[in-house]
C-alpha cells in the first residue's frame, strides 16, 4: 500500500479503536470520568483493569460507532478536559505503580473556541511534561491516524507501537499539501514526503513495534498486541524506575540524530 492508502486505511470508519481494544484485551475493566476542572470528555477513554491479570491503567482515543456516539465523543477530537483525565489517571497510576497504555487514534486535538479558551495547548504541553518524567512504564500504541500534538500528547512513552496500516505525523497531508502547495489535492504527494507510515517510523526509530494486520482479523491482531504489550510491560516493570526514565528520556533525544 501506498503512503496516502494508509492514510485512508488508517480513517476508515468501520476502523475497531480505543474501547474495542480494551474490551478485546482487559478484564474487570473499571472506566473513570472528568478531569475534576471542567468535565468529561468521551473522545478519551480512561479506566483501569487486567491485561492477563496484569494490574493496568487505560487511557484510549475513541470516536464511537453511531453517529449519535460520535458526536458525543467529538469524532475522536479530545478537548483539554479529555487531557487533563488522562493525566488525572496517569498520575494515580504513577502513585500505585501500575503501567499505563495509551491507545492512539485521533486526527488530533479538538481546535474549537471553547477548548482553546479552556487551555488545549497548555493541556497538550503538560502531558508532554509530566508523561516524560512519570514514574511507572508506558506503553503508547498507535491504533489509527495518530496526527498532530493531539496524538503526541499520549505518545510520551517508553515504548511506542503501530499498526501496520496506521499513521503518526505531525500534520494531515492534507493539511501538509494545503500548507506547502495550496492544494489539499496534493495530499498523496505529501504523504509520501511526510513519511508517517509505520514502516518509515520504525525506520526512523520514532517507533519500536510493529503489528501486522493486513490479511488478518481483529481477534488475531489484538491477540498479537495483547501479547506484545504483556511482554514489554514485564520487562518495564522488572527494570529500576531510574533505568527506565533514563532510557525514556535518551529514546526521545536520539530521534532524528
Amino acid at each position: 500500500m501506498k503512503a496516502y492508502e494508509k492514510v485512508e486505511a488508517s480513517r476508515r470508519g468501520t476502523r475497531p479503536l480505543g474501547r474495542a481494544y480494551i474490551d478485546a484485551m482487559l478484564t474487570d475493566f473499571i472506566e473513570f470520568h472528568g478531569d475534576r476542572y471542567f468535565g468529561d470528555d468521551g473522545a478519551i477513554v480512561a479506566g483501569i483493569g487486567k491485561l492477563n491479570d496484569i494490574p493496568v491503567t487505560v487511557i484510549a482515543m475513541e470516536r464511537g460507532n453511531t453517529i449519535e456516539d460520535r458526536l458525543k465523543r467529538n469524532f475522536g477530537c479530545p478537548s483539554p478536559e479529555g487531557y487533563r483525565k488522562a493525566l488525572r489517571l496517569a498520575k494515580q497510576a504513577e502513585k500505585f505503580h501500575r503501567p499505563v497504555i495509551c491507545l492512539i487514534g485521533s486526527s488530533g486535538a479538538y481546535c474549537g473556541i471553547g477548548a482553546e479558551e479552556r487551555g488545549q495547548g497548555e493541556a497538550i504541553a503538560r502531558n508532554l511534561m509530566e508523561f516524560m518524567t512519570l514514574k511507572t512504564p508506558v506503553i503508547s500504541v498507535v491504533l489509527g491516524e495518530g496526527g498532530s500534538g493531539g496524538a503526541l500528547a499520549l505518545g510520551v512513552a517508553d515504548t511506542v507501537m503501530m499498526l501496520e496500516n496506521a499513521v503518526y505525523s505531525v500534520i494531515s497531508p492534507e493539511g501538509c499539501a494545503s500548507i506547502l502547495w495550496k492544494d489539499a489535492k496534493k495530499a498523496p504527494e505529501a504523504a509520501e514526503a511526510l513519511k508517517l507510515t509505520a514502516k518509515d517510523l520504525l525506520h526512523f526509530g520514532v517507533i519500536e513495534t510493529i503489528i501486522p494486520e493486513n490479511n488478518r482479523t481483529f481477534e488475531e491482531i489484538s491477540a498479537t498486541l495483547k501479547e506484545e504489550l504483556t511482554k514489554e510491560i514485564q520487562e518495564k516493570m522488572a527494570m529500576p524506575i531510574e533505568k527506565c526514565l533514563d532510557n525514556r528520556y535518551n529514546r526521545f533525544r536520539k530521534i532524528g540524530a
